[in-house]
């Protein structure tokens, strides 16, 4: 499933529409090229709807809020929801910043979104009012798949919580995916491009088997990138890796349980 998937999306070349932050909008953007699809991070509030519309998937990344991004993300997602195309909320900050946790909880219960994507602290947040971390980066909070579980439940989409181990619920089945390096932590971005590219598989695949392929690319793509010349290098391999896997099957390390 996972090989058909990264195949079809470099065949079918969908645009996917990014409402993102500033800081990881290249990568982003980069990502999506990377395997085949398109990418548009188009954020005024007064054409998002009509790019939207014309779009095969829709990324709303709460990593930099602003009034026009909020306003532009409500906007989007109500089209994308009407239209029938697929949304990946990625609520970064959720936990450290109570207007994105309202945001977020806002836009997953207008939206319903295909993912709900978070760290660990992030998928905490979300499911309990009272939590909260200093920052973006995931806590050891031990094992968060029943949060994840209950939170798939209640939304009736997907939940991506990555780390260092990926999982992925759609409240019934669960994956933990465990490829991966120390070092997709040390370029900006990285889990913001996972978003990114959860989207560009959703544009042809169910929730759940996207998100599935996503943390498997991301992973072992990272596994094959790492090198001691430092971080630059890092990011340059992950890209070049990107654009020429075919085969993840081969390499993912995948539990998965029914």
């Amino acid at each position: 499933m996972m090989n058909e998937i990264i195949k079809k999306v470099n065949e079918r070349s969908p645009l996917i529409h990014c409402i993102t932050n500033p800081i990881s909008i290249n990568g982003c953007a980069n990502v999506i090229l990377a395997v085949g699809a398109r990418p548009i991070m188009a954020e005024h509030p007064l054409e998002v709807a009509e790019i939207t519309n014309r779009s095969d998937g829709l990324m709303l990344n709460l990593g930099n809020i602003t009034d026009a991004r909020i306003k532009s993300m409500q906007i989007s997602g109500k089209t994308a929801k009407e239209k029938g195309i697929p949304i990946l909320i990625d609520a970064v900050g959720v936990a450290c910043s109570a207007l994105r946790r309202k945001l977020a909880l806002r836009l997953i219960e207008t939206c319903k979104p295909t993912v709900i994507k978070g760290n660990c602290s992030e998928i905490m947040a979300l499911m309990n009012p009272d939590y909260s971390a200093a920052g973006v980066d995931s806590e050891k909070l031990g094992d968060i798949s029943g949060v994840a579980v209950k939170l798939a439940k209640r939304s009736g989409g997907v939940v991506l919580v990555s780390g260092k181990r990926d999982i992925i619920t759609d409240g019934q089945r669960i994956a933990y995916v465990k490829n991966g390096c120390a070092q997709l932590g040390k370029i900006t971005g990285t889990g913001c491009m996972l978003g990114a590219l959860c989207t560009a598989y959703l544009a042809i695949s169910d929730g759940y088997e996207a998100a599935k392929t996503a943390c498997a690319v991301m992973g072992i793509c990272g596994e094959r990138s790492r090198t001691a010349k430092g971080n630059g290098s890092f990011g340059v391999n992950l890209l070049d890796n990107l654009s020429s896997l075919t085969d993840a099957e081969k390499y993912v390390d995948l539990e998965e349980k029914i």
